[in-house]
């Protein structure tokens, strides 16, 4: 079994007096994709900003790589590894270019360029955009944005809050494919989504339902019982 590359354990958090998170616990491990699956309001965002050191934990801890990184800051965890997307995904009222240096900051100049050549070669709708500002972009070269923004540093582990948010299915499905093809190339994943199509990069899935985390497991293991089968993929 693949070495844990994330490790949270009984978190609990929230937003002043009120608490969203509720002992929510999670693995993701290295070169392994994990969808965090639930409704909007069960918790999906919170536990992901606390993932990040956005929001600091009430209770519980966080250990990335082996180390505990339950208090540190947020830049450090991005040099540790850690890649965030959240639902906007990218800063609109910079150039699609600026928005790419902001996600590889801490990576050096040289090798920067050539994963920035690299992201191009992949998102060629925006590598013809490049001094144009996001804000500029559709709905779907934003999404695609985003993803490059966030992988610009190479991350170990790429965070990601409700990809298909605002997108058509043909753009959903196309952020599937994209996704798929870094999963090949062993970066691991941990996707937060209310739309089950993305299940479809998963190893393991997660439930989380007020902030709770409900089921754990397989996709096959999830078909197989049925209140999820009703709950989430409206089958008898």
């Amino acid at each position: 079994m693949a070495s844990e590359l994330l490790h949270a354990s009984k978190l609990e958090a929230g937003y002043g007096r009120v608490q969203v998170l509720w002992g929510a616990s999670l693995v993701v491990r290295e070169h392994e994709s994990v969808v965090l699956l639930g409704a909007n309001g069960a918790g999906k965002t919170t536990l992901l900003k606390t993932l990040m050191g956005l929001i600091d934990p009430w209770r519980g801890d966080i250990h990335f790589l082996g180390q505990d990184i339950t208090r540190l800051r947020t830049d450090r965890r991005v040099r540790a590894g850690l890649a965030y997307m959240s639902e906007t995904g990218c800063f609109p009222g910079l150039s699609v270019q600026d928005n790419m240096r902001i996600g590889g900051q801490f990576t050096p100049a040289a090798e920067l360029r050539r994963r920035m050549d690299e992201l191009y070669a992949t998102f060629p709708a925006i590598a013809t955009r490049r001094r144009a500002l996001a804000s500029s972009l559709s709905g779907g070269q934003r999404k695609m944005l985003g993803i490059a923004k966030a992988l610009a540093g190479s991350p170990r582990l790429l965070v990601m809050d409700e990809p298909s948010a605002g997108l058509s299915p043909l753009f959903v499905k196309e952020v599937i494919h994209i996704l798929g093809r870094f999963r090949s190339q062993r970066l691991s994943l941990l996707v937060a989504e209310q739309n089950v199509r993305f299940l479809e990069l998963a190893d393991r899935v997660y439930t989380l339902e007020g902030g709770r985390i409900g089921f754990e497991g397989t996709v096959a293991a999830m078909h197989e019982n049925d209140a999820l089968r009703r709950a989430y993929f409206g089958l008898k």
